[in-house]
């Protein structure tokens, strides 16, 4: 497998590590707040987890302050929230109940929402966030 493939798949495995802890923490939160006010907190939770997984595991050479990868990581992650809260309330408030979908809609549409944003964000981390100074 060459180096770059590596790469990626070495960030979708510990993104998904960080998905799954995002997808936990909204069923805790879904029972203090709505649904939509639980997506994006769960999503900053999840925030946390990948920064430090990526930090170490998939950019470690990074030469820029940590400062400078915090933020970058946060404007990165900015637009995977919105991504994120959008996808997951379009399906569990319109499209699934359309399609008479059987399952469990918030938590589908939840699950299928965390997986929008990860081509975007492993281009932008590593252009952005995590480049070498």
């Amino acid at each position: 497998m060459n180096a770059r493939l590596l790469h990626f798949v070495r960030f979708v495995a510990l993104g998904g590590c960080a998905a799954a802890v995002n997808y936990g923490a909204r069923f805790v939160l879904s029972n203090f707040m709505s649904f939509e006010a639980a997506v994006p907190v769960a999503y900053m939770i999840g925030m946390v987890v990948g920064f430090t997984l990526f930090r170490v595991f998939v950019f470690p050479n990074a030469g820029r302050p940590l400062r400078e990868q915090t933020l970058m990581f946060i404007l990165v992650n900015i637009a995977g929230i919105a991504q994120v809260w959008a996808v997951a309330v379009i399906l569990a408030r319109w499209a699934l109940p359309a399609l008479h979908y059987p399952g469990p809609i918030e938590a589908t549409a939840h699950l299928l929402a965390i997986g929008v944003p990860t081509f975007t964000s492993y281009f932008l981390h590593n252009r952005f966030t995590f480049r070498s100074a």
